[in-house]
């Protein structure tokens, strides 16, 4: 899988991701009341807005892009109407050629973290048949629980030939309450980074592995230490535009090769029309404007790289 993402990536010249996020205060009201008409004001009339919402974006931007991240929680909040609006994106996407990152963040133990795994990025028997669920993939994991949470999805990935980024530092403002505590006179994230890299070797498709880390823009002197301990591992890097990294610094996140990470943007991008600076798009043209902060995002990235 992480062979997959990097041809892409190669081939757009583009190591960003879009995160699909949609809440009510994004989506365009033109577009929401729409759906509204039809369902009424119900769970069913966002749900149908949020699959048109990313469509819309998707078709936009898809020729400029390797992958998109759709970040579970928003749908999960709509009940079974947001998650069937999610299952509907994550298929689109791969009818796009689009690599899926699944936002679900999900760690525990034991058959928990095994089901976790199987239905999101695995399959399941029923009888004569096999099921994926809702087959992304990659995914975000949390690995507070160690090894015996991490495990399972990294099995399933060998098994399905998909691929993981687990939390290493993440982008909030609070990550150093435990992040940064220090062990062994280090850093609790230098600790996970090696981690990481361990729990990947056994899923290592020529310079990377199928398990990742996340690793937050709004920390790039801790990317460039954390660089170095993973170099056998492809970073995500969340918290770029809205939480306010820009591409001056992301640079310390790749490799000399050029790979080795991407970088998602969510709300500046989905959310693009709502900024001055796209405002000519109009509401009604959102997806213009997402597919004009994904060029300027682009250009920011690669300007920074060449420097």
């Amino acid at each position: 899988m992480i062979t997959r993402l990097i041809d892409q990536i190669k081939e757009k010249n583009a190591p960003i991701v879009v995160g699909l996020d949609p809440t009510m205060k994004l989506m365009p009201k033109s577009l929401v009341d729409k759906y509204i008409s039809e369902y009424g004001q119900t769970l069913e009339a966002v749900g149908e807005a949020m699959f048109d919402y990313n469509r819309q974006i998707m078709d936009a931007c898809a020729d400029l892009i390797p992958a998109v991240k759709p970040q579970i929680a928003m749908y999960e909040s709509f009940g079974i109407p947001g998650m069937i609006a999610y299952k509907k994106t994550v298929d689109y996407a791969k009818e796009l050629g689009l690599v899926v990152i699944a936002d679900i963040k999900r760690g525990d133990i034991g058959s928990t973290s095994t089901a976790y795994a199987l239905g999101h990025l695995g399959s399941v028997q029923v009888g004569d048949y096999k099921y994926q669920g809702f087959d992304a993939d990659m995914a975000t994991v949390n690995p507070y629980l160690g090894t015996d949470g991490v495990k399972p999805f990294v099995d399933v990935c060998k098994e399905e030939d998909k691929g993981i980024f687990v939390l290493c530092k993440t982008s909030n403002p609070s990550s150093g309450e435990f992040q940064d505590r220090l062990i062994d006179g280090r850093p609790l994230y230098e600790h996970m980074a090696e981690k990481i890299e361990e729990w990947g070797a056994e899923t290592r498709e020529g310079n990377y592995s199928n398990v990742g880390a996340v690793v937050g823009a709004t920390y790039p002197e801790m990317g460039a230490k954390l660089r170095k301990l993973m170099p056998h591992t492809y970073i995500l890097v969340p918290g770029y535009g809205a939480q306010g990294g820009k591409g001056a610094d992301l640079v310390n996140f790749f490799n000399e090769d050029g790979l080795g990470a991407i970088v998602n943007s969510s709300r500046g991008i989905i959310a693009a029309y709502q900024q001055e600076k796209y405002a000519k798009y109009g509401e009604e043209n959102f997806a213009g404007a997402s597919r004009a902060a994904v060029e300027d995002m682009l250009a920011d990235i690669r300007s920074a790289l060449q420097a």
